[in-house]
Formats: structure tokens, C-alpha cells, sequence
């Protein structure tokens, strides 16, 4: 799929993903992700539904969703690059995942965020865990 707003572009097209990119701001400057290998980033991607942000031909921007296809997806490795901040383009990003036909009937998607909570409860209908007491993580250290 695809969403325009000229010079801009989402795509899940697999084949625009500039992995290097990717892999390079996950690895070095994401919070979440620092250090991530580039065989995970790849792996990740290979099993996720995955939206760039593309200015022309040149990537600004990735998330991927983690999903079954059915009933659950993980919203992760949301991102604007640093220069292209300030614009809308993390609004429109959110918006568009959530309005993928893919995505709108699933009965839930979380994520997980310390730094953008109003992003995703504005643009993509995010609240707060209804029921947190029932919510488990295994979270591994390295």
C-alpha cells in the first residue's frame, strides 16, 4: 500500500526499505534498540509488516508492526529521522498504520514507548492499558 502527501510517501513495499538506514539509526541512536545487529534488524523486518517514509527515493522514516494477521500487532522501531522531525511526518505515520486494512480490525495493538505517548494516543487511538495488573513481560538483559 501507499499514502501520498507530496514530497512524501508511505510504503509497505519491502523492497523501498533501505536496511542500512535502518539499521544504522536503530543500532546508534534509538533508545529502544542500541547495539541491535543488523542479522536482527533483517529478521525483524522479515516478520513484521513493515512502513517506510520516503522523501522521492530516499527513506526518512520506518516502523514495522509485529502481527499475526488476525487478532494482535505490536507497533515497534517507530522513527523520523532527526532532520525531517517537526513536520508531521510521525502523525501521518501512526495514522496510516492504523487505517492499513491489515491492521484496522485487529482487536488489539500495543506498543511501548517513554517519550511519545501523546503521538500515539492523539493519531493512532492508543490508551493506557485497560487492565496492567494482567499484562506479563520477559524482558532477557544482554
Amino acid at each position: 500500500m501507499e499514502w501520498n502527501r507530496p514530497p512524501y510517501t508511505i510504503s509497505t513495499d519491502p523492497a523501498r526499505l533501505d536496511i542500512d538506514l535502518v539499521h544504522r539509526f536503530l543500532s546508534e541512536e534509538a533508545y529502544w534498540a542500541l547495539g541491535r545487529s543488523r542479522q536482527v534488524v533483517e529478521r525483524s523486518i522479515a516478520n513484521s509488516l513493515c512502513f517506510g517514509v520516503y522523501q522521492a527515493s530516499a527513506q526518512v522514516g520506518f516502523c514495522r508492526l509485529v502481527t499475526d494477521h488476525a487478532t494482535f500487532g505490536w507497533l515497534d522501531d517507530v522513527f523520523i529521522l532527526p532532520e525531517q522531525r517537526g513536520l508531521g511526518l510521525g502523525k501521518w505515520l501512526v495514522a496510516c498504520v492504523m487505517s492499513h486494512p491489515e491492521v484496522v480490525d485487529l482487536k488489539r495493538v500495543a506498543l511501548a514507548t517513554r517519550d511519545a505517548l501523546s503521538l500515539y494516543i492523539d493519531y493512532g487511538g492508543f490508551t493506557p492499558l485497560h487492565n496492567p495488573d494482567r499484562w506479563l513481560e520477559r524482558k532477557l538483559t544482554t
